[in-house]
């Protein structure tokens, strides 16, 4: 039986439910909401695209919670992917063009990522210098050289909303905003094969900025190839295991004993340096890839998990806990694999430090959503650094591995699902189906407590015999219900804590007959203040030859 969401997963998913259905102006005349995080590691994640794509990290964590109820999440997957094809999350690509200007006036936190012999004429990490030779201005974001920080991590995105949705919306022809507001056409699936033919010519990798070969922006896009063949059925992902060869063969310096000594931030081939461990950035470097790494190549990714938190002592109980590096970007990131991996002793260590020191706490309207805010003094909690740790709030042991690694992911849309829950008026805690005893098993909750009591209802949909059916309600009989067509049936309720029990007679390996189930989008019953937006395309127009 899966476990229900918690209290904090409850309330995170509320605040992003805000996030992703709240409109605001992605456009080059607009500005995204102040709580999209545009502060968090400097200077390479300072921009909102990265606070939407870790947004999206839980949702497959949540999706396989609650696997009979997915229409919030499969909403918000949908809000999160459409911002990422606006201006704003491309505006590094399309504004920083050229070299820095001001190359020689960085402060000390951002030289800490540059190579002493560069500084104070090499770009810095984050900038990605569209334009420089010798690839010249590459007006596309994802048809570029570089910019694998964008295409990769809009790969795993595409892949967590095919994932929770089951749906082919984004397989579909959609405009990705570019330089001087040219648009390009692109689908999931010509992104990620475009991704797998470049790196196939590049064993190092495609690089982000011009020019940097980073590990970790190379884990993201192959989990997000993996999560890409394992929804939609495509061949993509072997690139990244023959990577992980290379990167064994070249990036990694080994003691006598087969431990940790050197990884790298990055690779400048141009340049030919590898950098990082100079500035004894090795455990962290290993780190920060390994949420990535460990889902698509266990032996690698706990290798050098195994390996960074020695280095650190975050796993001997004997030392006291030191944060080290100033970012805590890293504390979430160890967890999450501590947690997957069920090293209880570095897990319970961080957990105890980050309840500590990261400000978690409950905010909103009524209190009722919930974030960490890690000392930052702002507004609403930091973006980036609360959505990875909520993932390890949400995940038990194996949960995070699992998303990525699920075959039979697919079988729950075309198994009983609930839909038209009054999401965020009622909440679901639990939505799964027993295979053993045929029966749909819900918990809600009141997800706004001062409607509760109020009238509601909501839908079961694929069921193979609704004159089968029959429903308890918190232990009891219950009949306010009605059939509304050959495979839905509708539930009249109040909202509040109940259990349902709907016993739907679908068992092992039995399936409803509905031929439209893995294809059909669910709708989400919202109240008017959320009803679903278009991005702001205004300004935009298709390429031609004369706009640059």
């Amino acid at each position: 039986m899966p476990a229900a969401l918690s209290d904090r997963t409850r309330g995170w998913l509320r605040f992003i439910w805000d996030k992703a259905t709240t409109e605001d102006d992605w456009s080059i005349n607009g500005t995204p909401h102040e709580w999209w995080d545009r502060d968090s590691t400097p200077p390479m994640c300072t921009f909102p695209r990265f606070d939407v794509s870790e947004t999206a990290y839980i949702l497959p964590v949540l999706a396989d919670q609650t696997p009979a109820w997915r229409e919030v999440y499969s909403r918000i997957a949908d809000e999160l992917v459409g911002r990422f094809t606006t201006f704003w999350a491309a505006i590094d690509w399309i504004t920083m063009v050229g070299h820095d200007p001001n190359r020689d006036q960085y402060p000390p936190e951002w030289l800490a990522y540059l190579p002493p012999h560069l500084q104070g004429r090499y770009d810095p990490p984050g900038w990605p210098a569209n334009g420089v030779e010798p690839w010249g201005l590459q007006p596309d974001p994802i048809a570029a050289d570089g910019n694998l920080f964008f295409r990769g991590f809009f790969t795993l995105l595409l892949g967590t909303y095919r994932y929770v949705a089951g749906n082919e919306k984004w397989e579909q022809p959609f405009n990705m905003v570019g330089y001087r507001e040219q648009t390009f056409e692109w689908t999931h699936y010509r992104i990620a094969e475009f991704l797998n033919q470049q790196w196939k010519d590049r064993p190092q990798g495609p690089h982000c900025e011009n020019t940097k070969i980073w590990p970790f922006c190379l884990s993201a896009a192959g989990l997000g190839l993996q999560l890409t063949d394992n929804t939609t059925g495509t061949k993509f992902h072997g690139v990244y295991d023959e990577w992980v060869e290379f990167a064994m063969k070249n990036w990694i310096k080994k003691d006598r004993r087969g431990g940790l000594l050197e990884f790298p931030w990055y690779y400048d081939p141009i340049e030919e340096v590898m950098f990082g461990h100079q500035v004894g950035a090795t455990p962290f470097a290993a780190l920060g890839i390994t949420p990535y790494v460990l889902p698509q190549n266990r032996e690698f990714g706990e290798y050098l998990y195994r390996e960074a938190v020695r280095l650190l002592g975050w796993d001997d109980p004997k030392k006291p806990f030191h944060q080290f590096l100033p970012d805590p970007r890293f504390l979430p990131a160890t967890l999450l694999i501590a947690q997957d991996l069920g090293d209880t002793t570095t897990a319970t260590r961080i957990r105890e430090y980050m309840e500590e020191h990261c400000e978690p706490r409950w905010f909103g309207d009524e209190d009722t959503r919930f974030g960490w805010w890690f000392g930052t003094g702002e507004k609403y909690p930091r973006g980036q650094l609360s959505a990875l740790t909520m993932v390890c709030e949400a995940a038990s042991k194996g949960a995070w591995s699992q998303a990525f690694n699920n075959t039979y992911h697919k079988d729950r849309f075309s198994e009983p699902t609930v839909e038209g829950i009054d999401y965020p008026t009622v909440g679901v805690m639990r939505a799964w189906n027993d295979p053993e005893e045929g029966v749909l098993n819900l918990s809600t909750y009141a997800a706004t407590p001062s409607r509760r009591g109020n009238a509601t209802s909501f839908r079961i949909t694929n069921l193979p015999d609704t004159g089968a059916v029959t429903i308890r309600l918190d232990g009891a009989d219950y009949r306010r219900w009605r059939a509304t067509g050959d495979t839905t049936i509708e539930i009249d309720t109040d909202v509040g804590d109940h259990e349902f029990k709907i016993t739907t007679g679908v068992h092992s390996g039995a399936r409803a007959n509905t031929s439209s189930a893995s294809t059909s989008t669910s709708r989400v019953i919202v109240s008017a203040s959320a009803v679903p937006k278009i991005y702001s395309m205004s300004g935009i127009k298709t390429c031609s030859s004369s706009c640059c």
